[in-house]
């Protein structure tokens, strides 16, 4: 007999409320196993592919891709004893049409979740036990104290009866609710999730952009011309004729960023300091690195080692590397680092940090670096990955910018901000010569920072860029 399960959206960690669905991996009639990745979502801090909990096969996708939905909404319905010859959709049936199979008597219902069998499942992940004893919630579903209830379908005040069991041979569908129902999804355009997400941001139509990429893939590149007018096809809203203006919805990490920006500018009292520097010692160091056989592989900028110089200073000023608890009444200083490095996507502005960046040693830094980049930039940064930052690194210089003034990534105390490099005329040795320039910002919370602390720290970080050999004396 056909047993179908509704598998509902879990949360995806930091207590989030709600995802947008980005791309379904599966269709109707799909066969899938445990711990399949059946679709892509997107939260307000990361795009996070959600694995299946049971084996079995795909009856419906209850939701359409690019639909926001709330955390607990059921998303796909899989049948997870399908009667041997059961035939999947009818031909042509659409990914995401409503066809659901009977919950039957002593079947999990909407919202429930149960664990791979046999308990082989890895430390940490889904239904596991992560480090620390706590319980893996990432995909929502591991060791539940009670069944949940049903959960009413959304947009359906009543829900609609349970029809009775069909037969072994031929498990019948059952229609949707209206209200709960998901409209047939189109072909759609072979595109990566971060160009699915800059299109829906600018109102841009996939399936009508001309697509350049190899085996019809359209690009980011399409996309942009799309808006811009330079390609055929019909372009997002700015470029419809008439149209004065382009809305582009806040969400995702847009809007945590602006919610979390508001809540730092108005909660913590920010004091900004600036020094210019002379890095030209910095950069000849780093040319000797590039040569060094051990740095061969890896990446090697000037950030590299404006992040040497600021965990060396927070060992010799720790207590810029706390926070303040309100409801204790407590500053929190961090015997650890957690680094944040400001990364822009084309989500948007995202903070992942280096866990425990101050036991590691330059290479090890810098391979660290390269490979946090690197996943901000593909769009996979994970939650965890943004959470629990002490202390943040923002290198506005990439964008031909001297400095600014950053807004502390909450609830951390302090952010740097470092500018462009530039050849500058320079008091050097009692002669003005030409050297390489930058210029550091470091904003802090004054209510556990204040200017003498701040100041130190700072001075350290510019002396350490302008002598790097002084870490040597300082590590």
């Amino acid at each position: 007999m056909a047993q179908v399960k509704h598998f509902s959206l879990p949360d995806a960690g930091e207590g989030l409320t709600e995802a947008e669905i980005v791309s379904w991996k599966v269709k109707p009639g799909d066969t899938v196993g445990v711990n399949q990745t059946i679709v892509e979502v997107e939260t307000a801090k990361s795009l996070v592919e959600l694995p299946c909990p049971w084996a079995g096969v795909v009856t419906g996708l209850l939701v359409a891709e690019g639909e926001t939905v709330a955390v607990g909404t059921p998303i796909i319905a899989v049948d997870v004893d399908p009667a041997p010859g059961a035939p999947g959709p009818a031909p042509g049936a659409p990914a995401g049409a409503d066809q659901v199979g009977p919950v039957g008597p002593g079947q999990v219902e909407a919202g429930e979740h149960i664990p791979p069998p046999g308990g082989a499942v890895e430390p940490g992940l889904i239904g596991g036990v992560a480090p620390g004893g706590r319980t893996a919630v990432l995909v929502g579903y591991g060791p539940r104290a009670a069944a949940t209830r049903r959960r009413p379908r959304v947009g359906s005040a009543h829900a609609a009866p349970a029809a009775p069991p069909a037969p072994a041979s031929a498990p019948a569908p059952v229609t949707l609710p209206p209200a709960a129902r998901v409209g047939a999804v189109p072909a759609q355009a072979l595109a990566k999730p971060p160009v699915r997400k800059l299109a829906r941001d600018l109102g841009v139509d996939l399936s009508a952009v001309a697509a350049t990429g190899p085996g019809g893939v359209v690009t980011r590149d399409d996309v942009e011309a799309a808006v811009a007018g330079t390609a055929p096809g019909r372009a997002g809203r700015g470029a419809v004729p008439g149209e004065r203006e382009t809305r582009i919805p806040v969400r995702g990490v847009r809007r945590l960023t602006a919610e979390a920006m508001v809540a730092s500018a108005f909660s913590a009292p920010h004091v900004t300091e600036w020094l210019s520097v002379d890095v030209s010692r910095s950069l000849q160091l780093l040319r000797r690195l590039r040569g060094d056989a051990e740095f061969a592989e890896v990446k090697l900028s000037p950030l590299l080692l404006v992040a040497r110089a600021v965990l060396l200073a927070v060992r010799r000023h720790p207590e810029i590397n706390a926070s303040w608890d309100g409801a204790a009444g407590e500053i929190v200083v961090k015997h650890y680092v957690n680094l944040g490095i400001a990364a822009a996507t084309p989500r948007g502005l995202v903070v992942p940090n280096i866990k425990d960046a101050d036991r590691l040693s330059l290479r090890e830094l810098a391979g660290a670096m390269a490979e946090l980049t690197a996943t901000a930039r593909a769009g996979r940064t994970q939650p965890a990955e943004t959470s629990g930052g002490t202390i943040t690194i923002t290198n506005v210089g990439v964008f031909g910018v001297d400095a600014g003034t950053p807004i502390l990534n909450p609830p951390e105390a302090a952010i740097l901000a470092v500018g462009q490099i530039r050849r500058m005329p320079w008091v050097h040795k009692g002669r003005v010569r030409p050297r390489w320039v930058t210029q550091l910002a470091l904003s802090f919370d004054h209510r556990l920072v204040d200017g003498d602390l701040g100041s130190r720290f700072l001075a350290d970080v510019g002396a350490l860029l302008e002598q790097p050999d002084r870490a040597l004396a300082w590590s």
